[in-house]
């Protein structure tokens, strides 16, 4: 009955350490992690995701999460209360302003980051920190609050990586945004949003004005190009009367060369019509050499009222 006893307590035993030992000889990574597999304490490899083996009791795996993570600068994230140590800054101009950020993050190399620094986040955590001081003191208050928001983005931004890669601790910046800017007291964010308010209106003004421009330019443009044709044609048309004028007065002159006496007196008289159309006249050639120019209508026209006037007499 002992020997029995014995022999299954034994084999329990061999039971629970081959079970130990089975557990031991593997380990699974999913999409979202890395491992970092470390032999007598060193580190080895970093494998992907799967299923691996590893030896027991000799390698142990850590696991590292390397999704894109985030945390606060400013305020709290789960109350969205302010945290005035972080967000209060000086700018370039002596003013106080409160600048919350958020910083996104994923880790790039798995032992670096278990091992290059205690705490990796922390680190990045106080390198933006100093970053967004240091680029926050370097403009205006107006700018920060308004119109600076993308540049001083950037410029953080770039501050980071740069310290990143020196320090090396195996994270990556992925973005940094700022959530909210204002003033530090009521009275200077109502002056504040006053000038952004004012700035809307200076823009709209000029969006508008911008507006009319493209609906003018063009028809004075159309205008112009109407009155510049109706130039060229009045140009095109003098020019060919005077053309025409200039050939008949070659045409003359060239008469008059041959026959000075008679085209003078043709000029004469068709000047005459043109002066006086209405008037008749009759040219008399006297025997005493001197034309006469008679206006023989006028004439005619009291003959005829007195002939007129006497007939009636008689009746």
């Amino acid at each position: 009955m002992d020997k029995k006893i014995s022999t299954l307590i034994k084999f329990a035993v061999v039971v629970v350490i081959a079970a130990v030992l089975l557990g031991n000889c593997y380990y699974t990574i999913t999409e979202q992690e890395a491992a970092v597999v470390t032999t007598f304490g060193k580190a080895t490899a970093a494998t992907d995701s799967g299923l691996h083996l590893k030896i027991p009791f000799i390698q142990h795996v850590d696991k590292v999460d390397t999704t894109i993570k985030g945390f606060p600068i400013g305020y709290t994230e789960d109350t969205n209360m302010s945290v005035e140590d972080e967000s209060l800054m000086i700018t370039s101009d002596f003013n106080f302003v409160n600048v919350d950020f958020y910083v996104e993050y994923k880790v790039t190399d798995p032992i670096k980051a278990l091992y290059a620094s205690q705490d990796p986040v922390e680190v990045l955590k106080n390198v933006a920190q100093s970053s967004i001081r240091s680029e926050i003191g370097a403009f205006s208050v107006d700018s920060v609050i308004t119109t600076g928001k993308n540049e001083i983005q950037s410029n953080i931004r770039e501050r980071i990586n740069s310290r990143l890669e020196q320090q090396d601790i195996g994270i990556q910046l992925i973005n940094i945004t700022i959530q909210d800017a204002e003033p530090p007291t009521s009275e200077v964010k109502e002056a504040f949003m006053n000038v952004e308010s004012a700035k809307q209106g200076a823009d709209t003004a000029v969006n508008n004005a911008n507006k009319y421009r493209s609906e003018q330019v063009p028809a004075a443009q159309a205008r112009i190009d109407q009155i510049l044709k109706e130039a060229d044609a009045t140009k095109e048309a003098r020019i060919n009367e005077a053309e025409g004028q200039v050939a008949r007065f070659n045409s003359l002159f060239d008469e008059y060369k041959k026959y000075p006496l008679i085209t003078k007196q043709r000029m004469f008289y068709e000047t005459m019509e043109e002066i006086m159309p209405d008037l008749t006249v009759i040219i008399d050639n006297s025997e005493s050499g001197v034309q006469k120019i008679l206006p023989l209508d006028s004439l005619v026209d009291v003959i005829a009222g007195e002939d007129g006037n006497m007939n009636g007499g008689e009746q």
